[in-house]
């Protein structure tokens, strides 16, 4: 017997015929299918009539009253043949009811005409519609949900056509193969690791922010507002790009050109989605060269562009993407945004300027960066809060970590981003890389080089996860240091990396705590329970790519693997790979999130450990905070938009 089959039809659920099903009814339930069907054809009909009359016929009394009016309608200052003035200046008109009662009644049986006709219309419609079979009936329906869906398409006239522009030098975007063959196992080895983590969050949380690998389900965070907007696939796909991974590359690309939409009423980190989306989706788009990656991330840029409407010019730290209402962090000092937030958006915005030649990107970042530069600065540290509204520093914290890092780090990319032009912004890290030398790099008992944090006038001998990516960037920065000081910053970065690689190794699991103390005896460890935990973090490994690249030496890629090992034992569950709570602990409870950065840099950075360095070379490629490869531009002659031309 066949029965109707139900679809989906703009979230509801509307009969429809299975095929091959006759033109009559053989069944009972097929019959009360159609006489339900008739009824409901007669039911609209009589409604259709019902409303006409309602609505269309007209209202006697008001005629009367119309009609009635007409007799004595003043106009102002209108001289006619039939026109006597009144004393006021308004002007009567006289006898024209009985022409008008006339030309109503004329207009009301017209009207009448038009609802019999249209009634008579209706009628021959659902007769027509009677006689039609069933499978012509489902195909009227298909053919009206595709028209509405084309009606739709057309409406939403997409984004203007971006002008031309030259493609940077893209260099070493793949391979890579390394020629030792326990090298190449290593690589393989983090290659299939990345290869599970992706196809757990393909099977599990496809679509949502991140993953819950225990639980097996989609998980977000405020940082992305209440929406889905697949930060882990945007954040991931130039990870497999990299890594050959060509089909999952593929299921991303399909899903962002189908499925990312920033036209939603989301609260989003400006900083985190500028760092994971515009980076990730610029990124695919230079690797891969597909537009679709650069279309939605100027989508996006553009949605981000209202958090800067402050009276300062300082960006909000949030903003809503459909109402363009931005707000800061309720716990940041006195309503202030962070340094680095506001400070970690320059890479990418030039980017966005080179592409699509709208100026306003990088004449917002280049704002901040005059703003700071007018500022006093407390033994020239640049404290972590700044009031956008009233542009002063909110409390007096100083920090390489959290709130202050990736600063630090755009100054000097921005510089190499520039091909090595943009000499102010050099000129600027130098000057704040000397401030925190002075102040907060400090040498333990035990001869550990840290950097601690500056609150009110004191050093906190204490070092986040988070700072220890500054070994990466005092070696990346090196070349080009001021008073032939190359040697002596190559120096640094090497002994931040043996301190932090310390702070992995003085734990039960070899996977390094989120903060740790030098003081009371205490080096290299975590003292509090709420900084032992480990959330997958990159910054260690990505201080060992760069110290691998500069030095060749052979600890970096033993100490890479150290943390391969501890994280495939400890993080990987069978739903992916989760963060743990206690380092400290061999029996450690999972914190139950994969986060979108464990794709996007820590499995990347270990990988370009165990690569040659042909693959993404770094005098071609500038890596994001996010670790997102962005190619030098090589302007030479060509001023960005809304620039001065840049002096070498």
């Amino acid at each position: 017997m066949t029965t109707p089959a139900l679809l989906p039809l703009s979230g509801r659920r509307i009969p429809t015929l299975s095929p091959g099903a006759s033109s009559f009814p053989h069944h009972r339930a097929t019959l009360r299918l159609s006489e339900k069907f008739i009824l409901l054809l007669i039911l609209s009909a009589f409604i259709t009539l019902c409303f006409g009359a309602f609505f269309f016929l007209p209202d006697n009394s008001k005629h009367k009253r119309f009609d009635l009016g007409l007799e004595d309608v003043l106009i102002p200052h209108i001289d006619t043949p039939k026109e006597g003035k009144h004393a006021s200046g308004q002007v009567i008109i006289h006898g024209q009811g009985g022409h008008d009662e006339h030309r109503h009644r004329e207009e009301e049986e017209s009207l009448r005409d038009k609802i019999r006709a249209d009634h008579e219309r209706a009628l021959q419609e659902a007769k027509e519609k009677l006689r039609k079979s069933r499978e012509e009936l489902k195909a009227e329906i298909q053919t009206e949900k595709n028209k509405v869906m084309e009606d739709l398409k057309k409406k939403d006239v997409g984004p203007k056509p971006l002008p031309p522009v030259p493609m940077p030098k893209v260099v070493g975007v793949s391979d890579g193969e390394p020629p030792e063959p326990d090298v190449k196992e290593k690589r393989d080895k983090i290659r299939e690791m990345m290869k599970h983590a992706w196809d757990s969050y393909r099977q599990y949380g496809w679509g949502h922010n991140e993953l819950k690998p225990i639980a097996k389900k989609g998980h977000s965070t405020n940082i992305f507002g209440s929406s889905q907007l697949g930060a882990t696939i945007v954040d991931a796909v130039d990870t497999l790009y990299i890594m050959g991974l060509h089909e999952e590359f593929k299921d991303g690309q399909e899903w962002i050109e189908q499925n990312l939409d920033f036209s939603v009423n989301a609260e989003v980190s400006v900083f985190e989605v500028n760092i994971r989306f515009i980076g990730g989706l610029l990124a695919a788009y230079y690797l891969s060269g597909q537009e679709v990656f650069k279309l939605k991330a100027v989508q996006l840029a553009e949605k981000l562009l209202p958090a800067f409407n402050t009276p300062t010019g300082i960006p909000w730290a949030m903003v809503n993407l459909k109402s363009g209402v931005g707000r800061n962090w309720g716990w940041a000092s006195a309503g202030s945004s962070i340094l680095a937030e506001f400070g970690t958006l320059h890479m990418e915005f030039v980017h966005l300027t080179y592409l699509t030649g709208n100026p306003a990107y990088y004449q917002k970042v280049m704002h901040i960066r005059k703003l700071l530069a007018k500022m006093d600065r407390p033994n020239g540290l640049y404290p972590n809060y700044l009031n956008p509204r009233t542009g002063r520093w909110g409390q007096h914290h100083t920090s390489v970590g959290g709130l202050g890092d990736s600063f630090y780090e755009y100054l000097l990319k921005a510089w190499l981003m520039s091909d090595k032009t943009d000499t102010e912004a050099r000129k600027t890290y130098d000057d704040a890389i000397e401030a925190i030398e002075r102040h907060l790099v400090r040498k333990s008992n035990g001869g550990l080089t840290f950097i601690g944090e500056w609150k009110n006038g004191h050093l906190e001998r204490k070092m986040g996860h988070l700072a220890c990516f500054a070994g990466g960037m005092f070696a990346l920065g090196a070349d080009g240091s001021p008073d032939d000081k190359a040697g002596h910053y190559l120096q640094l970065g090497a002994e931040i990396a043996h301190t932090c690689h310390e702070s992995y190794d003085r734990t039960v699991l070899k996977l390094g705590p989120e903060a740790f103390k030098f003081d009371s005896g205490l080096e290299a460890v975590a003292v509090r329970q709420n900084e032992k935990y480990y959330i997958l973090r990159p910054e260690v490994i990505e201080t060992y790519w760069y110290m691998w690249r500069f030095t060749h030496d052979p600890k970096y890629r033993q100490w890479g693997w150290e943390a391969v090992q501890a994280i495939d034992k400890y993080c990987r569950v069978s739903g992916g790979f989760s963060g743990v709570k206690d380092v400290y602990s061999s029996n450690p409870t999972y914190d139950d999130v994969q986060q979108s950065f464990f794709l996007a840099e820590t499995l990347k950075y270990l990988y370009l450990l165990f690569s040659s360095d042909d693959l993404l070379p770094l005098e071609n490629w500038v890596f994001n905070t996010e670790a997102h490869p962005l190619p030098v531009l090589h302007l030479g002659n060509i001023t960005l938009p809304g620039s001065e031309p840049a002096q070498r």
